[in-house]
């Protein structure tokens, strides 16, 4: 697997266009905005986009998804369905925190708890970690050892619970549920900043750090 991260908007969300070595079948993760950024790094690649991936339905993340789909020809999948009203209030998310507007849209697939994706010969773990938002995933490819994982877990950091349908509680709980299993040594592409390791956050991360 390879990947580029396109930071997009002035949120700087880490977009992504993954693709499978093998085939040259690729996915974007977090379409947030900039379609015409994602749309030259997809080209400068090479690579063949069969799917659009959604960790979770804030308009950062998920703003240029319907476009994206539209233009491309390919189906959204996820994020879980519990974001179903984050996606449906798209177009006043853009307008509330003046970027550019999305469009609602329903996905081509909601996921949950270990459903799978592919991408080319590739098989993504799917991981329902909420919190951040009620119907946040991940997406974990266990033989490259990386997970993207969205507003979920920074360098540093954590993703901000004070949004409707968020909860710290229920956010470190996905974190120590779903993350740390998956191994200390899996480097981990947040949606804004740098990527880091599991296991560097858990013994740096203050917010996370084990004693």
């Amino acid at each position: 697997m390879k990947a580029v991260i396109i930071p997009v908007t002035a949120f700087q969300q880490n977009c992504s266009v993954l693709w499978c070595t093998e085939t040259n079948k690729a996915a974007v993760v977090d379409p947030g905005g900039e379609i015409e950024r994602i749309n030259a790094a997809i080209e400068e690649q090479g690579v063949e986009v069969e799917k659009i991936l959604l960790t979770h339905g804030h308009i950062d993340h998920a703003g240029a998804a319907a476009d994206l789909s539209e233009q491309l020809g390919v189906p959204i999948e996820g994020p879980h369905i519990e974001d179903k009203f984050w996606i449906e209030q798209l177009a006043e998310q853009g307008a509330r925190f003046g970027v550019e507007a999305g469009r609602p849209f329903t996905p081509s697939r909601w996921l949950d708890q270990g459903d799978s994706v592919t991408v080319g010969n590739l098989t993504f773990e799917v991981r329902f970690c909420p919190g951040h938002t009620p119907g946040h995933i991940i997406f974990f490819e266990p033989v490259s050892r990386i997970a993207f994982v969205g507003d979920v877990l920074f360098q540093g950091s954590i993703g901000r619970t004070d949004l409707p349908g968020g909860d710290q509680d229920t956010l470190l709980n996905s974190i120590r549920e779903q993350l740390w299993p998956l191994g200390d040594d899996v480097t981990f592409v947040p949606g804004h900043g740098g990527a880091s390791t599991l296991g560097h956050e858990r013994e740096t991360n203050p917010f996370v750090r084990e004693a």
